[in-house]
């Protein structure tokens, strides 16, 4: 038998997912439970609702990477935007309700797996910019289509994957024999592998290093 706290969970999911009011009382009826059971379980509704996205989320961004950089890049954009589509009142919650100079700490973990990919995809000498920008660059487009996919009485996956490779063409390049390397993309380089294997550098050095690699970056 569910407890309190998964029922409410529940309930407030089941709200969520099939478009009704998610007010305080619509939840503690669906649940079976007084408004103090709610208030002593998460603070107030907003928590209650926090709760429930962060548990939908978690189910998103449990993946393991499959080696390359670039497939793990189209797979977790593709991911995202299914994510979206098949729970569009939790992406609603996410994306689409921001207050201006707070980022989601929600979605945090999601930004942080993006950029530990693209800084995969920076070791092997294929980003053109920081993995910090691309993060911003292909986070900011993924989230575009996915609320405009959301808005659309078919959605146009075609339109996903355009914008998908448009995004990663303007952070990535694949690396050839026959590409020389640049200085930008060396530094770029340098910087992922430092960061993932620091050696016996002190936190100062590594901050000198990362500032130098930075600017040789640019």
């Amino acid at each position: 038998m569910q407890n309190a706290r998964d029922r409410l969970l529940l309930a407030a999911a089941e709200l969520l997912q099939g478009g009704g009011t998610v007010s305080t009382r619509a939840v503690c009826d669906r649940a079976g439970v007084q408004a103090p059971t709610l208030y002593h379980h998460f603070g107030s509704k907003q928590g209650l609702i926090d709760a429930v996205a962060n548990h939908g989320f978690t189910q998103y961004t449990a993946v393991e990477s499959s080696g390359d950089p670039l497939d793990d890049l189209r797979e977790g954009w593709d991911r995202h935007v299914r994510f979206g589509l098949e729970h569009p009142s939790f992406y609603g919650l996410l994306y689409g309700r921001v207050e201006p100079g707070r980022p989601c700490a929600i979605t945090a973990p999601a930004h942080a797996a993006l950029r530990e990919r693209l800084t995969a995809a920076a070791a092997r000498g294929m980003l053109k910019v920081p993995a910090d920008d691309a993060a911003e660059q292909v986070l900011a487009a993924n989230v575009g289509v996915t609320l405009t996919l959301i808005s659309q009485p078919e959605p146009d996956f075609g339109l996903s994957g355009r914008v998908r490779e448009a995004a990663l063409a303007g952070v990535l390049h694949t690396p050839s024999a026959d590409t020389p390397t640049t200085r930008a993309s060396a530094a770029l380089t340098l910087r992922a592998l430092a960061d993932d294997d620091p050696g016996d550098l002190t936190p100062g050095e590594r901050g000198l290093l990362g500032e130098l690699l930075d600017r040789l970056a640019r």
